[in-house]
């Protein structure tokens, strides 16, 4: 809180709708301990006026027994006793949560505890007034009376709530009196009424003046402890005094020499034309300043207050502190406090701010500053009832940008990516990057959620359009992960875990797109963890085992090989689709020791086989980016006794888009050892046709897709299979048909030129038994593999 004069604070100004709780002044005082105080007050007596009310009560039923039904009494007991009871046991269970400080509306709600007091007590004079004998009568005015005046004492502190329950009891007995009796009885009763609410208000209105000044008391304290304590423990400070009218005195020889000048010099100056310099004449003032001279000129204690000071023409930033002094008859008498040269400090400190806080590459908040600042959304979210959001951005393709054209490109197109997403911010908004290509966003007020999801849709179309870096046209995209807290977690951390969740599935989906989380998200990620888990498993269990689907010559049907497929059975969970652990094995960097097993167990089966049957093997660009997977194949080879020649690696054209790196030169290496190479899936991803023409490739595998597309009429599909055939005749190169299931798609890919083939038209993928007799007698008897 902004602590007032000491003038004020002796004499403290309370607007009466603050005192009442109609309303939350926007002035310096802080209201939450005062209303706290009236609630604390308020609690204090509850038990002692359910004790009244229930005398009272039960003093009105012995009265009036000999003439009112005894149902009618009782019932009417028991109903100030509830009503007494929840009032009390209301006060004494918001007493720990109001112990320091209080809303407003906590004070509000007590209105309605007089209300519902005085409302029940108000049927005594309104329904057994008129039927009362004289010493009833009598005896009625006096219990009301006194529980009036008792209330009006005991419950000062909370004067709304007393005087409605004054208001409501007051008026209904001067009805009953003024009906019974006499309208004069009636009107006196509501002179007293109308006293007691005074005196309440009066009292009340001292408790909280009572409070108001030792709260500023206590402020005080701890402002002249706190210079105390400073002027102690930094004996580098220096004090620093002025009086009434803020010009220096008794200047300090640290403070002097701290401004370059001679302590007689400055004596009697205004001291904020020392502070000021050379800017005193233009009045080109810094806003530190202008805060000192405002809280000077209100006569305001000020603390840690940074202000720019030039000592000898060099700018140094000072750390003021300072108190009002005052005289016994409460005289001012001007200024006192302390203050420091903290240039070093600040500049320390506002370097490793940043360096811990901001991204060194495109300046946003890093990681750390954007959990904090999520933190602080979710903080508000909870207090106010509202709702925050989350969103995490992954750059599509930008992993190809850095393979392809360098990380220095690389870094320059993450700068551009930064500055269109500032664009896109609001004072709502804060962006910052994460790491790597990855960017998030905290949206502090996420009420209107069809607001966060154009915000979401719009990264998605900003980042997508075209970037021109160095001589580069650029085309990237991005997905978005977004989650709303408190609702998809409740904390920051559960927060971005849901966003991460999203996210994935926005990459699943292949980019480009927006994804908000779902709880099942979390299922399908405990259930991709537990798969992983069993997964690093495998090997070591011997759970895998291979499959081999045979590949033939079109037209003849002659069995030229099997393509070795890998199979996962886990005990527990069964068979295991390779479209679903082949990518969680990429992903958990399992793919290689898994690779070199197939590749292994592949050939010591082949060598089984007669000549000249081959066994074909898929490697995944992980291995071949691997220097030493060269040197594997060599050991598998020799270790099995297989013919190199009857060996053929399967790879796919995402192998090349890592240019400059080891995976050309692992390929050379692996073909000079006389192992044949083929490009599967040609034509389905990116362009390969100077790798074609430099690597000595044996076959292309034209995919299924097109052979799907052909066999449906599809002019494009067949256009493409032609094309492929083509340019493998033109390189010398075979082509192998996949996907063919049916009589007529073999006539047709027959037709269309390609060499081999390979689907379940011929076979489907067979067991290590089978696929050995198949072999053997093919190779023997020269038979054709059938439908």
């Amino acid at each position: 809180m902004t602590s007032q004069t000491t003038s004020q604070f002796a004499k403290p100004r309370i607007d009466v709708r603050a005192l009442l709780g109609l309303y939350d002044p926007a002035d310096t005082t802080d209201w939450g301990p005062i209303r706290a105080a009236q609630m604390n007050a308020g609690s204090q007596l509850a038990l002692f006026m359910l004790a009244a009310n229930v005398i009272g009560a039960a003093l009105i039923t012995l009265a009036f027994a000999p003439t009112v039904p005894l149902w009618q009494l009782a019932s009417w007991s028991a109903l100030v006793a509830a009503v007494g009871a929840a009032v009390a046991f209301r006060r004494l269970a918001v007493r720990h949560r109001t112990e320091r400080t209080a809303t407003i509306k906590d004070v509000r709600e007590t209105v309605l505890d007089g209300i519902a007091l005085g409302a029940v007590w108000s049927i005594a004079p309104l329904l057994f007034g008129p039927s009362a004998s004289a010493e009833a009568a009598a005896a009625l005015w006096i219990i009301v009376s006194i529980l009036m005046a008792a209330s009006a004492v005991a419950m000062a502190a909370l004067p709304l709530a007393t005087i409605a329950f004054l208001a409501v009891l007051g008026g209904s007995a001067a009805i009953s009196l003024a009906l019974t009796t006499s309208p004069a009885l009636g009107a006196a009763s509501l002179v007293f009424t109308a006293l007691l609410s005074i005196g309440c208000f009066t009292r009340g209105k001292a408790l909280v003046v009572i409070r108001a000044s030792e709260i500023a008391l206590a402020e005080r304290d701890e402002t002249v402890s706190l210079l105390l304590r400073e002027f102690e423990d930094k004996g580098s400070d220096w004090l620093w005094e002025t009086d009434a009218q803020r010009r220096v005195v008794r200047a300090n020889p640290r403070f002097a020499v701290s401004l370059g000048v001679d302590p007689k010099a400055i004596n009697g100056m205004p001291f904020l034309q020392v502070l000021a310099g050379t800017a005193w004449e233009s009045g080109n003032f810094a806003q530190g300043l202008r805060e000192m001279a405002e809280r000077l000129k209100k006569r305001e204690p000020f603390r840690d207050l940074l202000l720019p000071v030039y000592v000898d023409g060099v700018e140094r930033w000072w750390e003021m502190t300072g108190s009002p002094r005052f005289n016994e008859e409460g005289g001012f008498l001007g200024f006192r406090g302390v203050g420091s040269d903290v240039t070093e400090a600040r500049e320390s400190a506002n370097k490793i701010s940043r360096m811990a806080r901001f991204d060194t590459l495109t300046g946003l908040p890093n990681r750390l500053l954007i959990n904090e600042t999520l933190a602080l959304a979710m903080g508000e979210a909870e207090k106010w009832g509202s709702r925050c959001a989350f969103m995490m951005i992954d750059l599509d393709r930008f992993k190809a940008v850095n393979d392809t054209l360098g990380h220095p490109v690389g870094d320059r197109l993450l700068m551009r990516v930064s500055e269109r997403l500032k664009q896109l911010m609001t004072t709502n908004d804060v962006i910052g990057r994460l790491g790597g290509d990855e960017f998030a966003v905290v949206v502090r007020d996420a009420t209107d959620s069809a607001a966060v999801e154009r915000l979401a849709h719009t990264i998605i179309g900003v980042l997508s359009q075209p970037y021109e870096v160095d001589q580069h046209t650029l085309y990237i995209g991005a997905s978005v992960g977004l989650a709303i807290g408190p609702r998809d977690g409740r904390t920051a951390e559960m927060l971005i875990r849901s966003a991460d969740l999203a996210l994935y599935r926005s990459k699943d989906a292949g980019g480009g797109v927006f994804h908000a989380y779902e709880p099942e998200l979390h299922v399908q990620a405990e259930e991709r963890r537990v798969l992983e888990m069993a997964l690093r498993a495998a090997l070591e269990n011997d759970e895998f085992h291979l499959l081999y689907q045979p590949v033939v010559r079109a037209g003849s049907g002659a069995l030229m090989g099997f393509e070795a497929l890998l199979r996962w059975t886990h005990p527990e969970f069964g068979n295991i689709s390779p479209a679903k652990f082949v990518p969680l094995a990429e992903e958990a960097r399992l793919i290689a020791p898994i690779g070199e097993w197939v590749l292994r167990a592949a050939c010591v089966e082949a060598v089984r086989w007669d000549d000249p049957i081959r066994i074909a093997v898929n490697v995944s660009p992980e291995q071949l980016h691997n220097p030493g997977f060269a040197s594997f194949v060599a050991a598998a080879l020799r270790d099995s006794g297989l013919r190199p020649d009857r060996l053929e690696l399967e790879v796919t054209e995402s192998v090349f888009m890592r240019e400059g790196t080891a995976a050309v030169r692992t390929l050379e290496a692996i073909l000079d050892m006389g192992v044949r190479l083929s490009l599967d899936d040609f034509g389905t991803g990116y362009s390969s046709l100077g790798y074609l023409s430099r690597t000595r490739f044996s076959s292309i595998k034209v995919d299924r897709s097109f052979i799907q597309g052909a066999s449906k009429g599809s002019k494009e599909a067949i256009a493409i299979i032609r094309a492929v055939v083509a340019l493998a005749d033109s390189l010398g190169m075979a082509t192998t048909a996949e996907g063919v299931e049916t009589e007529d798609e073999h006539r047709m890919v027959q037709a269309l030129g390609c060499t081999k083939v390979q689907g379940y038209y011929f076979g489907r993928p067979l067991p290590v038994v089978e696929a050995r007799s198949l072999a053997t007698r093919d190779s023997q008897g020269g038979a054709s593999v059938a439908a």
